[in-house]
């Protein structure tokens, strides 16, 4: 988990448009971020194993 002050930092916008952070919504972390759904990939697989995105199932072949 991040810091509130880490996830306040990341949410100003930056003097250049290089230095943007973008962070998981939910807990704040910074690696392992999937711009598409806004979270981190351990969140990520958290709410689609609980079935909370919708179109995405876990894959079995």
């Amino acid at each position: 988990m991040a810091k509130t002050s880490v996830k306040a930092r990341a949410l100003k916008k930056p003097k250049f448009s290089t230095r943007v952070v973008r962070r998981c919504f939910r807990c704040g972390r910074k690696r392992g971020y999937m711009r598409d759904f806004d979270l981190c990939r351990i969140c990520f697989r958290e709410f689609a194993n609980e079935g909370k995105i919708p179109g995405i199932k876990k894959s079995s072949w």
